[in-house]
């Protein structure tokens, strides 16, 4: 199996944040590493990163060896008095660095769960090859970066184990935030409170509003009632609902609040997107109906249909947007 681990810089990441002023405030800027390269992108702690998630891989499908570490990660965590999101932030990097494996290999001399380097202070090889210890080291230089609980989980972990790629354990923050609610029992281990639901009768009004146009033909620019497009659909569909939605799925991404796309529930909006890293680049948005179905207005050619949510799609944005609700804390 071919480990995910990025390499690291030689110059500690602070120093680089510091003098490129990459810190606004509690907001942070994150830069794409794929086609929107450059463009910088804010987002707020409570935001997901946006960098290409993994949603199809689920703490069930991990292994006896990967559930038995992150249960250590986690009790580690927990017994030194560190929150919840803490150990989110070291179940995403143990999976990006070591896919939750402590192996006795790695670049350079990294080893462990956390591929940490004996020749950058980490510890002696028998120490960073020890969970506990890996991970109680990984929580204390946490904990010592001021503001860290107020960072999006991949910052955090970026500025602990100074990654050359910035938005490297983004992708695995459904996967430990599953782990932390299986494992430890903790609904909210990220600390930002519950999404809003939606109106009650919202989400099946859309649903159903949706669904009777099924058959009906896919033009650009429509908005009913014969032909749609992707986001005419959804302009509709809310608007029986009593939630009224932006025209473009561009715009539609930002009408409420956002969860994990593994987080996703009926109502919910999920959108495709050239650089799933840069919401800019949406340009397609279809309805989530539960059960793994979603029901769009797709492209010139095709009518309204449901289909299953292609959940490994390289395009599929790792954010899903609950009309209508307040956005997360930023």
């Amino acid at each position: 199996m071919n480990l995910l681990r990025p390499l690291r810089l030689l110059i500690p990441f602070v120093a680089i944040a510091a003098a490129l002023g990459l810190f606004l405030g509690v907001g942070f800027v994150l830069f794409s590493t794929g086609s929107g390269a450059g463009r910088p992108q804010s987002y707020g702690p409570c935001d997901a990163g946006l960098a290409g998630g993994s949603p199809g891989i689920r703490a069930s499908n991990l292994s006896e060896e990967q559930r038995r570490n992150a249960a250590i990660i986690i009790q580690t965590a927990r017994n030194m008095g560190a929150p919840p999101r803490a150990w989110l932030v070291a179940l995403a990097t143990a999976m990006q660095e070591s896919t939750l494996r402590n192996i006795n290999y790695g670049d350079r001399d990294s080893l462990g769960l956390f591929q940490q380097r004996p020749s950058q202070g980490w510890g002696a090889p028998s120490q960073v090859t020890d969970p506990v210890y890996s991970t109680t080291i990984f929580i204390q230089r946490l904990l010592a970066v001021p503001g860290w609980a107020d960072m999006p989980v991949t910052v955090a972990a970026q500025i602990v184990q100074r990654s050359a790629f910035p938005d490297a354990y983004a992708k695995w923050e459904g996967l430990a935030s599953d782990l932390v609610q299986q494992l430890a029992d903790v609904s909210d281990p990220a600390g930002c409170g519950q999404t809003a639901m939606l109106p009650q009768g919202a989400a099946g009004a859309a649903i159903a509003f949706a669904l009777n146009e099924v058959g009906k033909p896919y033009v650009w620019g429509a908005t009913g009632p014969n032909t749609y497009d992707c986001s005419g659909l959804m302009l509709r569909a809310f608007q029986s609902a009593g939630i009224n939605l932006p025209r473009v799925s561009r715009q539609q991404f930002y009408a409420g609040g956002h969860v994990p796309v593994s987080q996703a529930q009926p109502g919910d909006l999920l959108f495709y997107a050239t650089d799933p890293s840069d919401p800019s680049t949406i340009h397609h948005v279809m309805l989530y109906m539960g059960n793994g179905q979603m029901v769009e207005a797709p492209y010139t050619g095709q009518s309204v249909r449901v289909q299953p949510v292609p959940w490994n799609y390289s395009e599929l944005v790792p954010l899903a947007t609950r009309p209508g609700t307040s956005p997360n804390r930023a």
